[in-house]
């Protein structure tokens, strides 16, 4: 997509924003960043400023404002509408976090989308992204999958799942399944100290089968909102995955949880595969050294799945160990930045899973990386599914008597 091809009349801007702070300007840049093929023009400022500028200049196809500091925000929109061209999708961003707010400016002011921080490039990418493709974005109400894989063997992927499945389900009391890909030495029940169910094998050669009866036989339950979903298959027998049953399996799983967490070994089977194509955001797990460098750019190169908006979370696991590489030397030699850091802490993970227990029920750094993981996955911004705060722009159209994109 270029400039030219979409802005129509030669001296209307395609996209322009006006946004109040340098943290949230670079997240949406980078967020939209796939979907533009300029720089996309985005300037410091309010809906104040909008009104300013707007007045003075043609405007945009697409704008993008930020109403955070906004003591009156309906009254400064509405002042906003007097003032833009009747057709023009108007996206905010802003603080308050409140479905009666959401609801009035979009259905009341025909606003396309409202995201209310905190925000994150994957989320600005999921629901601002197709607007800029002409696209409505279609509401999806079934769980989010994330896969955690480790670009190497004993990197801690499988902690590092097991830990982000455990704080969904217990801390955030959102009802959770950990999916263990790995059928021959998956450890996530282990370290829960539970045992592997049975059934899941079955379900993935026989995909006519899978049922939520099914599953949940074969889900076992680690607490009471965490299931973890995993099977033991002998060495010397081969899994044979139908070519359905990983879509149909997490079709299944998302009707009943919240968060699907799975485990996805760096291995050539239809299941792995298969798994990371089909999920919503992909994790890799690498260390501070050259092997591990040289898989995740490996990695890097998988094409991304038709849900997948953005590249894969980029965590660096046991950061600071003797003789590793720094954080520098490992983004120059990724040419791209590492999303999140995790220091080595041998006692604190490795005496939580010998006892079956989760690193991240005690306070402390690691508890606060996992925190962090899931914001960088959006899952702490999925918690306000149940307000209506998500919610797409659907429930506007058809109505264009609306203040903002009348036609």
């Amino acid at each position: 997509m270029t400039e030219m091809d979409t802005a129509g009349r030669h001296d209307r801007p395609f996209l322009m924003g006006f946004i109040g702070d340098a943290g949230t300007e670079a997240i949406i840049r980078d967020g939209l960043g796939s979907f533009v093929g300029f720089t996309v023009d985005l300037r410091r400022g309010s809906v104040r400023t909008a009104i300013a500028a707007l007045r003075r200049q043609a405007t945009p196809k697409i704008l993008i404002v930020d109403i955070g500091e906004e003591k009156q925000p309906i009254s400064a929109l509405r002042e906003l509408a007097n003032v833009v061209e009747p057709d023009v999708s108007v996206l905010l961003v802003g603080t308050l976090d409140s479905a009666d707010f959401y609801r009035e400016v979009t259905r009341g002011l025909g606003v396309l989308e409202y995201l209310p921080r905190p925000l994150t490039r994957e989320k600005i990418a999921r629901e601002f992204g197709p607007v800029l493709m002409g696209q409505i974005p279609e509401r999806d109400n079934g769980g989010r999958c994330v896969t955690v894989t480790g670009v190497r063997g004993g990197v801690g992927a499988s902690t590092i799942a097991t830990n982000l499945a455990w704080l969904f389900g217990v801390a955030m009391h959102r009802h959770t399944v950990l999916l263990d890909a790995d059928l021959y030495r998956g450890m996530t029940a282990l370290m829960l100290d539970v045992a592997a169910g049975a059934g899941l094998c079955q379900a993935l050669e026989m995909p006519e089968r899978i049922d939520v009866l099914l599953l949940e036989r074969a889900a076992v339950p680690a607490a009471e909102r965490l299931h973890v979903l995993a099977d033991r298959l002998d060495f010397m027998t081969e899994l044979n995955c139908a070519p359905a049953a990983t879509r149909a399996l997490l079709g299944v799983l998302r009707h009943r949880y919240n968060f699907i967490v799975a485990d996805v070994p760096f291995v050539p089977n239809r299941f792995s595969r298969d798994l990371l194509m089909e999920v919503h955001q992909r994790i890799l797990v690498l260390e501070p050294t050259l092997a591990s460098v040289r898989e995740t750019l490996r990695l890097l190169e998988v094409p991304p799945g038709p849900s997948q908006k953005q590249r894969p979370v980029l965590v660096l696991n046991r950061m600071g160990r003797p003789g590793t590489l720094n954080r520098r030397q490992v983004e120059d030699a990724l040419k791209n930045h590492v999303d999140l850091i995790i220091p080595d802490l041998p006692r604190q993970v490795g005496n939580a899973e010998t006892l079956g227990e989760a690193a991240v029920a005690a306070r402390g750094v690691f508890r606060n990386a996992m925190f962090e993981l899931a914001r960088q996955v959006d899952a702490v911004g999925m918690l306000d599914v149940g307000s209506g705060l998500s919610a797409g722009p659907t429930a506007g159209i058809g109505r264009r008597w609306l203040s903002f994109g009348r036609r």
